[in-house]
């Protein structure tokens, strides 16, 4: 498809003389040569190759020919439209394919080849059209306007009895080629525009092509913020773990030191000091389990096996886990399985009111499953908890699917599938 560049092209209308129409005018000048050469050697190479097709071999070197040809002239007339309209055509995905007959097989298959085929065909014309009307008009107008100074060609008489050397009659036919002058770009940069839009649909990509095109860069996008966040989680969790957790580490013991040591202070102060190293206490666990659900360090080390497993433990209800991984995913993945599970979980403590609950993961394929089922009261309504929502925008940001059955009175089972990319 073809893209507008800096100048603001395609354009018909506007100021007539514009750098651009100028531009425009040498662009349809230039099209015809270039039309004609496409129209002949495309046209001809075709022809050559389906009259030598009864010679398997002749007929092969001549439509590998033709190939090149169609490829390399369109690769001409997109630098025409980006060196004088400033015009951007995309380049279609090529012919794939060793060279020999399989790949004229491929390209006679392929709509690309023939959408650039159908070009050249079109190009001639349109350029002897284009050439036809700018030279008319840009001659005339030069003619017209400098009549005071060739008149003597003129006839005196015309079969209307009019005086055509007359100073009235050389005005007028000044006046009008001063009116070409003027109007000669329009149809020019109207040309221009035409064979811009051709060009466009018939040399670049299809639409479908640029849509995919377009899907691939946004999914591409999308995995690559989703591991700039768990890098930037991991950073995080680095930083807490080296840094305030380590300090909050040495405010407890030394809070202790303190309470077990400074025996003799009033009874007030030695509540407060008590009440001080507790509170330390808690706030250094709290921050444990915060950077543990922020990205353990022991997953980058030992994999989903080791973290579950630390998870089940830490659990208020028996867990029954059990990983199966010949080969782990990739970090990000590990990080999505993990979330999963540990956010799973926790609801279950939370608001399940299980006695017991299950976690399985495995691997098929390409696939990473992930199974999560307690014995709880059910009911869980994915669209009635944040939550929830988190987890299912979170197995969605790595094309993951995520499926929960929770009848009342239970059981609740949560299966969840990821793309197991190593």
């Amino acid at each position: 498809m073809a893209s507008k560049g800096a100048s603001g092209y395609p354009a018909a209308l506007g100021a007539p003389w514009a750098g651009r129409s100028w531009r425009a005018t040498m662009h349809v000048l230039v099209g015809f040569p270039l039309g004609l050469a496409g129209f002949v050697v495309s046209i001809g190479l075709a022809a050559l190759s389906v009259g030598l097709a009864v010679t398997a071999v002749l007929g092969i070197f001549a439509g590998l020919g033709w190939l090149s040809c169609v490829q390399g002239l369109a690769a001409v007339q997109r630098a025409r439209f980006a060196g004088l309209l400033g015009v951007r055509i995309g380049v279609p995905a090529g012919v794939p394919g060793p060279w020999g007959w399989r790949r004229l097989v491929t390209a006679l298959r392929s709509a690309v080849v023939w959408r650039q085929f159908c070009y050249h065909v079109l190009a001639f014309p349109l350029g002897v059209l284009g050439f036809g009307v700018v030279t008319a008009t840009w001659s005339a107008g030069f003619t017209l306007t400098t009549i005071f100074a060739h008149a003597w060609w003129l006839p005196e008489v015309n079969v209307y009895g009019w005086d055509l050397r007359s100073p009235a009659s050389l005005l007028v036919f000044t006046l009008i080629g001063l009116a070409l002058l003027y109007v000669a770009p329009w149809p020019a940069r109207a040309l221009a525009a035409l064979d811009a839009t051709l060009a466009g649909a018939l040399l670049g990509p299809s639409r479908s092509d640029a849509l995919a095109s377009r899907l691939r860069h946004v999914l591409s996008s999308r995995a690559q913020v989703v591991d700039a966040a768990d890098v930037e989680r991991r950073r995080i969790e680095r930083d807490l773990h080296d840094g305030a957790q380590q300090r909050l580490t040495s405010l407890a013991m030394k809070l202790g030191i303190a309470r077990s040591t400074l025996t003799d202070l009033p009874v007030p102060a030695t509540e407060l000091l008590a009440e001080v190293h507790d509170e330390a206490k808690q706030a250094l666990a709290e921050l444990r389990d915060f950077v543990r659900g922020l990205h353990p360090a022991v997953l980058n080390d030992r994999g989903l096996d080791a973290a579950l497993s630390g998870i089940a433990a830490r659990m208020p209800i028996p867990v029954r886990l059990r990983v199966e991984i010949a080969e782990r995913p990739s970090p990000t993945v590990e990080a999505v399985a993990y979330f999963v599970v540990s956010e799973a979980l926790t609801n279950v403590a939370k608001h399940a009111e299980a006695s017991s609950a299950r976690v399985e993961v495995n691997r098929e394929g390409d696939r990473l499953r992930l199974v999560i089922e307690d014995d709880g009261r059910g009911g869980a309504d994915p669209g009635a908890g944040s939550g929830l929502r988190g987890l299912t925008r979170r197995v969605e940001s790595v094309d993951g699917m995520l499926r929960m059955d929770s009848p009342r009175g239970g059981p609740t089972r949560l299966s969840v599938e990821l793309p197991c990319e190593s």
